[in-house]
């Protein structure tokens, strides 16, 4: 028995190591774009406005590739889905590095889109099958956490490998490394068919699944994500070019400015993980204690980027940021873990997508709307003050319109308010 013990936990740590690092290799892949938007636009001539489609354009196919992912992942499993994915989106980074034109471009941002669509849906059936329930809240901030490893470590590397190969052989390098984690994904991970202290669940069917998307809860969930999604992609976007733009910072100096603020991203992401669970042990319901760090970061981190817009000089402005994304991947993480505790057993990864689906549309409009708002008033104030707005919404949302977990389709059990 406590061989077994020793087994479960040893290949959920392994696990959670995996999953990890795949999603910093994720996260860098996405990053490299925004840290090589001042050189493609010298080199290729494009205004902020067409910078902010080409920024956006991974996320309008990621977003729409949610769905299929999350059907996918709850019928193959994600050894075979993830293992395949990190192989399509490091093809796509590489494919970026040998662009001729911005169509180029956009086709393989579009693609690492596809790719990469998986990841997270996927870390939530992983967490929900490797850990005990109370229990999934840290190890959901964890896996997270990869969103601002990934970004934390993605600054000084690919700026150091611009400045020695140039932005296209960075692009190149970090394809590279993708495909290496593949290699390692496949070669070390295993599915687990059960969630841990449970009976292994009906296999999810595309019958079920109409049943399951009329659930107002659901689309309130996708609804506040939004709001999460926008704040965090108008920082993955145009930090960077907000540093060199309004605060004047040389690329050697982005290279290391823009990673601090990603460094409380991720113990803010570990915070999440860790509050969910505690208030859980406290005796709050499971949904509960999901929602109220989602509430509690989306509005500090649109107070954060409030103060940023108002900050009197470079520091103070770094200090809010830093603020804004150790508050926002505070909620970041909960969101996830909010997925693995109102869902169905077997719709883990549905409705994770879904969810994320709303968080995706959000992001995808942030570079957009920054990139027009930035190119019409000169500045980034307004689009400070849009992002603000946007996170505070999205509190606003989880607060009153998320109300209760999700019901399986196959089950007519009502269930009680949290």
């Amino acid at each position: 028995m406590g061989r077994a013990g020793l087994s479960i936990k040893g290949g959920a740590a392994l696990a959670l190591a995996l999953l990890l690092l795949a999603g910093a290799v994720n996260y860098v892949d996405r990053i490299t774009l925004s840290l090589a938007a001042p050189l493609i636009s010298a080199e290729l001539h494009l205004k902020a406005g067409a910078m902010g489609v080409l920024l956006s354009a991974f996320l309008w196919s990621y977003a729409i590739a949610q769905a299929p992912a999350g059907a996918l992942i709850d019928r193959l499993g994600p050894r075979r889905l993830l293992g395949g994915a990190l192989v399509l989106w490091s093809a796509a980074q590489g494919a970026t590095g040998l662009a001729a034109g911005l169509p180029q471009l956009i086709g393989a941002r579009l693609a690492l889109g596809v790719g990469e669509a998986p990841q997270f849906p996927l870390g939530a059936r992983v967490v929900r099958t490797s850990f005990a329930a109370r229990r999934r809240g840290l190890a959901t901030g964890v896996f997270n956490s990869a969103s601002t490893l990934g970004p934390a470590i993605a600054p000084p590397i690919v700026t150091a490998l611009m400045l020695g190969v140039g932005w296209r052989g960075a692009f190149l390098a970090t394809g590279l490394a993708g495909l290496v984690v593949a290699a390692v994904w496949f070669g070390l991970y295993r599915d687990r068919p059960a969630p841990v202290g449970e009976s292994a669940p009906p296999p999810a069917r595309l019958a079920d699944l109409p049943r399951l998307l009329r659930a107002p809860t659901l689309w309130a969930m996708a609804a506040g994500n939004f709001g999460s999604g926008y704040m965090g992609w108008f920082y993955a976007a145009w930090l960077p070019s907000y540093l060199e733009a309004e605060r004047h910072f040389t690329l050697a100096q982005v290279g290391w400015a823009a990673s601090i603020p990603y460094l409380f991203g991720f113990l803010g992401s570990l915070t999440g993980g860790w509050a969910c669970d505690r208030l859980a042990r406290g005796g709050v319901a499971l949904l509960g204690s999901r929602k109220a760090p989602i509430v509690a970061g989306l509005a500090g981190g649109a107070a954060c980027t409030a103060l940023a817009l108002a900050a009197p000089d470079n520091g103070w402005a770094l200090a809010a940021i830093c603020g804004a994304l150790f508050a926002a991947n505070i909620a970041s993480s909960a969101i996830w873990a909010l997925a693995v505790a109102a869902a169905p057993a077997r719709f883990v990864g549905s409705v994770g997508a879904v969810q994320n689906f709303g968080g995706l549309l959000g992001g995808a409009l942030a570079p957009i709307v920054t990139g027009l708002t930035v190119e019409a008033t000169h500045g980034f104030a307004a689009a400070l003050a849009i992002t603000a707005v946007a996170g505070l919404a999205g509190a606003a949302i989880y607060l009153f319109a998320v109300r209760r977990p999700l019901a399986d389709p196959l089950e007519n059990v009502a269930v009680p308010r949290s």
